[in-house]
């Protein structure tokens, strides 16, 4: 199809969401760029980053592994998690690879450029940004949460995401958003995977000034949990827009009619659940909905 060679798609977001809509736009190849969030300090990513510093690389690594479509000796290495006890145990080799790169002093960037090779990933994998940076929430009783994983388990609501420090935006990520045809928001967990990105005041300017592209939110198949899970859709919604100066999104895709939001947004209800798994998405539906608001 045309329509794999003639249009730009960009997707924002991080973890299994970002990676689900990226292999969905597996067939646009280095036309499909995801700009991935780097502030996850859980895990094995968080203890790489306690005792290394960097950039949090376990949304990449996540990205990078639904895209691996010819199963080698490489992408089990890439994949491979330690077991045990020790100090290795629950490492995945993927992100000791990335971060080992990074100590290497190659940009972030490259070091996944040269995975993407290793692998034969066509797909454009870019970092939010190539600095450090974590994530932190004022609540609504006035203290602030530090840590995304601290931000996940909040039990009060909040008012606000900030970054800590301010870090400025991969410029091949705004660039890749000022050329775009279609961007993509979601799905993914709303205040850990899709917002962050979105809080560098370039990213948002940058989807601002592209007035031609489509502005696509894709909604969750399954309910959140902590803060997100007690925002209502409309919530979300403003607090993208508001994140992006103002834009507009012109399309919501998910599977629950929202008549109560079609006065302000072009909803499409579309089955997009994989067979076997109703909380998660299927590739080849959601790459059917992404292609059939482009045509």
């Amino acid at each position: 199809m045309k329509i794999y060679k003639n249009k730009k798609v960009v997707a924002i977001g991080g973890g299994h969401g970002l990676g689900r809509v990226l292999a969905a736009l597996n067939k646009f190849g280095n036309n499909a760029t995801g700009i991935v969030t780097t502030t996850d300090n859980g895990g094995s990513t968080g203890r790489i980053r306690f005792c290394q510093g960097g950039i949090a690389w376990g949304d990449t690594r996540n990205c990078i592994n639904q895209l691996i479509t010819e199963p080698s000796v490489e992408s089990m290495m890439f994949e491979y998690r330690f077991k045990g006890t020790g100090e290795l145990g629950g490492h995945n080799l993927g992100n000791l690879m990335l971060a080992s790169l990074d100590n290497l002093s190659v940009r972030p960037l490259e070091a996944i450029q040269l995975i993407r090779s290793m692998l034969r990933v066509n797909v454009n994998i870019i970092p939010m940004s190539e600095h450090p940076s974590d994530l932190k929430a004022l609540s609504v009783d006035g203290s602030w949460v530090h840590g995304e994983t601290s931000v996940d388990e909040m039990e009060t609501d909040l008012l606000r995401l900030d970054l800590e420090p301010e870090v400025p935006p991969t410029s091949e990520g705004i660039t890749a958003i000022e050329n775009a045809d279609c961007i993509i928001l979601g799905p993914g967990s709303f205040l850990t995977s899709i917002m962050p990105p979105l809080l560098l005041s370039e990213v948002g300017h940058a989807i601002l000034k592209n007035t031609h592209a489509k502005l696509i939110y894709i909604e969750n198949l399954s309910p959140e949990y902590g803060p997100a899970g007690r925002m209502t859709l409309r919530e979300k919604l403003e607090w993208c827009e508001r994140a992006c100066r103002g834009r507009k999104i012109d399309i919501v895709l998910g599977e629950v009619p929202h008549p109560e939001l079609e006065d302000e947004w072009h909803c499409v209800t579309v089955d997009l659940a994989s067979p076997n798994r109703a909380w998660r998405h299927d590739r080849d539906k959601l790459s059917k909905a992404i292609v059939g608001q482009l045509k």
